[in-house]
């Protein structure tokens, strides 16, 4: 995450002469209350993550579903979506960068597919507008899936008979519907599927009841302490860019956003990571090097505010982020019967 000071407090005294009144007594804001303190800074998920450019039927989730895990999308058989991107582990490998189809590594960490549509763009750098043009990636990158051309993975997909019917079945009245850009709104509209309300969203909702005390206290610690000025919105996060080191400098010869634009500005700027389900899908940041939660929550103080956060104050923070996990949708996600 990637924090920028937000917000300062001040206090007042009273002189020697002016009585000091007893503290009037805390009390729990109405549910009410808590959703309007926040709703200018938070948003709850939505349902599906719909975007007009490709709305979501029941017959591309299913083909969707199927070319997410069908590992014959790669050159060697073997590397799928949920190879690097497993959906029973929040969308993640927990590996700091991810092996493809021949073993090498690749350079940056594999982000979760989870609550990924509504992000801004897709990868780190955000050189993908949605979720439909960041499937069509991995699957010619050469050191991922490896594939040398979308003709070639047509090819292949159409020397599957049974895809011939889920195609036709997603995409009716197409004369030739097994194209690749069809592929990638069927993973497309299958991710916009791939949404876990949390805790947090019940309590945007209302219920003050969804949060524990040290959850609440966590928002205030989070908010105080400027986290809020990148990791805000629906995802916590996902909605700008940010310069990793805006503070104080982190060392990463990643040049960032400045690979797609070539601007000097963009130089170690990367997509705000989302903070949902962040308790899950470490190792943090976009090099995969920090191992905790704890630890980068203390570097984003230092690099990002330039400050030093208290172990109370982190402990605080990742309180809150806790609140932010939501349950895996395993009926949703459950592995389907490939076409033979």
């Amino acid at each position: 995450m990637y924090l920028i000071a937000l917000m300062m407090a001040c206090s007042g005294g009273t002189t020697a002469e002016t009585p000091v009144p007893e503290p009037a007594p805390v009390t729990e804001p109405a549910a009410s209350e808590i959703d309007k303190r926040h709703a200018a800074l938070f948003k709850a998920l939505p349902e599906v993550m719909a975007h007009e450019s490709n709305p979501v039927t029941p017959e591309k989730v299913a083909l969707g579903r199927i070319l997410y895990y069908d590992t014959r999308l790669s050159t060697n058989d073997k590397i799928a979506c949920n190879s690097c991107h497993l959906l029973d582990k929040y969308g993640v490998d927990n590996l700091p960068t991810s092996p493809g189809h021949d073993g090498t590594l690749g350079g940056r960490n594999s982000p979760t597919s989870y609550n990924a549509g509504v992000h801004v763009a897709q990868f780190w750098d955000g050189r993908a507008a949605t979720l439909e043009d960041q499937a069509k990636g991995p699957i010619l990158n050469p050191v991922e899936m490896g594939m040398a051309s979308d003709a070639d993975v047509i090819a292949k997909l159409k020397a599957i008979p049974g895809y011939a019917p889920l195609f036709a079945a997603a995409f009716p009245g197409e004369a030739d519907p097994i194209t690749y850009d069809n592929l990638a709104k069927a993973i497309g509209a299958f991710e916009r599927g791939l949404v876990t309300p949390s805790p947090f969203d019940a309590y945007l909702a209302g219920d003050a009841s969804a949060l524990t005390p040290e959850q609440k206290k966590g928002i205030d610690t989070f908010i105080v302490s400027g986290c809020t000025t990148c990791h805000m919105g629906v995802g916590v996060g996902g909605e700008q860019f940010q310069k990793l080191g805006l503070v104080v400098p982190y060392e990463t010869a990643d040049l960032g956003r400045y690979d797609v634009t070539k601007a000097e500005a963009d130089k170690h700027v990367f997509k705000v990571p989302s903070l949902r389900n962040i308790t899950e899908t470490a190792p943090y940041f976009h090099d995969g090097k920090v191992a905790s939660l704890d630890e980068a929550i203390r570097l984003m103080g230092k690099h990002q505010l330039g400050k030093d956060l208290t172990p109370e104050e982190i402990a605080d923070i990742t309180a809150f982020l806790g609140a932010l996990r939501g349950p895996i949708p395993t009926d949703y996600i459950a592995k389907p019967e490939m076409p033979m």
